[in-house]
Order: structure tokens, then C-alpha cells, then sequence
């Protein structure tokens, strides 16, 4: 069985537990294929099999390849979604981050989490992303994302007049200092932080949150997935911020955007004790009261 690893950086304090993973993988007989960049750090710290091999591009993850773990917080994952694509790799997160909605396996969890691998007891949760369109090349070949796409004025420049449509219909104008598309993985983040409302992942549905918007009667909206939704932009500056996930480019006023459901999922692996619920009360408190 071989895994592919990623991870950004290796910080002094995660050593001994990087080196515990590396330990449970090889008592489990998984091969470990490590991203280059993360494999250049660990391999004078960490005790790693003989001829180790890496990757450090996407085209290298072949068929061989059951699934990738993931060794950081959220955003390192979504890092790790742009390499997968539409490959049908699972991946798995374990958070040695913060947070850790998404990575949401324990440091604790480690070795039950790699024999659940290795005995293929675990979950796939199949999860939608959402594929950004423009008139110019944006995000190169991964023009997707698993959490959301935005469009934003930039730091101080006044606020954006935001056109959007569904399949071409108009839906609203925002005056705000941006827009958020999320999918229902991505409910639980930016969108949520801006008032948008949580969204079970298997909902089949787009969140539609306004950033700091001028209007006191603009809300979030929830519509069915299958809709493409586009956006003509206003602004008195020249230039405007896209973003998918923590992907940022930075675009003429004038360009043309929509976005639509990706036509491939991400699997994310999780274990069997594991569930959104859970999820949602111990990494985001909610429903937290002291009365209960």
C-alpha cells in the first residue's frame, strides 16, 4: 500500500510526532511517497526508509497511489486538493494546525487513524467544489476550490458593485466590499465568519454570503448547485481581488466570472467515530449553552 504525504513545513516543536507517523506507517506496511519541498526539511531530522521517494508535482500521483494524507491545518488540505484534481486519490487530514475543521483528525488519533487505513475501515465523505470561469486564464489548471470563491475590492479602495445572476437571471445587486460562492464544505468558513448560515456538506447547494455589504435587507442565500452563477463588477478602481480558498489573483474591473459546481468531488477520509455533527459542536462550539 503506498500514500502519498504532503505537509508545508516542519516546525522544531512537531518532530517527535512527525517521527511517530513516519514509525506507525512503516509498522503498517505503508510506503510513504512525500511532497519534495516537506521531504528536503525532515530528511536530516527524521528517520525515513531507505529510498524514499517524492513528488512535487500533481501528474506524479499515479494510479499507485490509494490515497494522500494530509500533515497540517485547513489550509495546508486545501493546498493538498489543488494536487489531487480529479484523480479519485481520498485524502486524509491530520491536524498539527490550529483548528482543524477539515483536518479533522487528532494528533492523538494518529496511529488509530493509520490502521484504519491500513484495514480500510474508515468513511469517505464525497465532498463538492466549485469551478471558477473567466474570460482570462485564472488559477492556471486548478481553477477550482473545495472551501469557496470570493471577489473583493482591494485593502483600502472604496466598495464594489457586485452584479450577479443565476443561469442568467438577475439576482442582485451588492453593494459590499466583496462576495462570497460557498460550497457546503465551505459554509463552515469565510462564509460563516460574514453571517452565512452552516450547510450539511451533502446539501447539494451554493451559499451566497455578502462581504461588509451597504444594505441592511442583504442576507445569504441558499440555491440548488446545478445553477451557474456569474457577476459583472463595478468599481472605481482598476483592479479587484478573485480568490479561490487561500488562492488570490488580482484582475481587471472588467473581467468576466461565473462559477458552477466542479465536474469531479474531492473524498475526504474520516474515521468511523467521526461526523459533521461532531464536527460542528467541538470545533465550532455551536449550540454551546451552559443551561444544557
Amino acid at each position: 500500500m503506498k500514500a502519498a504525504i504532503y505537509s508545508r513545513i516542519l516546525e522544531e516543536s512537531q518532530q517527535d510526532e512527525v517521527q511517530a507517523f513516519f514509525n506507525e506507517l512503516a509498522k503498517q506496511k505503508i510506503e510513504p511517497i512525500i511532497w519534495q519541498y516537506f521531504f528536503d526539511q525532515i530528511k536530516d531530522r527524521i528517520s525515513l526508509p531507505p529510498d524514499t521517494r517524492t513528488f512535487s508535482l500533481s501528474e506524479q500521483l499515479t494510479d499507485e497511489i490509494e490515497f494522500i494524507i494530509s500533515l497540517g491545518g485547513d489550509g495546508t488540505l486545501l493546498d493538498t486538493v489543488t494536487l489531487v484534481r480529479d484523480k479519485n486519490i481520498s485524502v486524509m487530514g491530520i491536524n498539527f494546525g490550529r483548528l482543524g475543521f477539515l483536518a479533522s483528525i487528532g494528533r492523538n488519533e494518529v496511529a488509530n487513524a493509520i490502521k484504519a487505513i491500513a484495514k480500510r475501515s474508515y468513511i469517505i465523505d464525497t465532498r463538492t467544489m466549485i469551478h471558477l470561469d473567466a474570460d482570462l486564464p485564472l488559477f492556471g489548471n486548478v481553477p477550482y476550490g473545495l472551501n469557496e470563491f470570493s471577489v473583493h475590492k482591494r485593502d483600502t479602495d472604496p466598495m464594489i458593485k457586485i452584479h450577479t445572476y443565476l443561469n442568467g437571471e438577475f439576482l442582485n445587486t451588492y453593494w459590499a466590499d466583496g462576495l462570497i460562492v460557498a460550497t457546503p464544505t465551505g459554509s463552515t468558513g469565510y462564509s460563516l465568519s460574514c453571517g452565512g448560515p452552516i450547510v450539511f456538506p451533502e446539501s447539494g447547494s451554493f451559499v451566497i454570503t455578502p462581504v461588509a455589504p451597504h444594505n441592511l435587507n442583504v442576507r445569504s442565500i441558499i440555491v440548488p448547485d446545478d445553477n451557474i452563477i456569474s457577476f459583472e463588477v463595478e468599481s472605481r478602481s482598476e483592479n479587484i481581488i478573485c480568490a479561490l480558498d487561500s488562492r488570490r489573483e488580482i484582475v481587471g474591473k472588467n473581467v468576466q466570472l461565473a462559477v458552477r459546481k466542479e465536474s469531479f468531488p474531492v473524498n475526504l477520509i474520516r474515521l468511523s467515530e467521526n461526523n459533521f455533527l461532531q464536527t460542528i459542536h467541538n470545533k465550532l462550539t455551536w449550540g454551546l449553552d451552559k443551561r444544557n
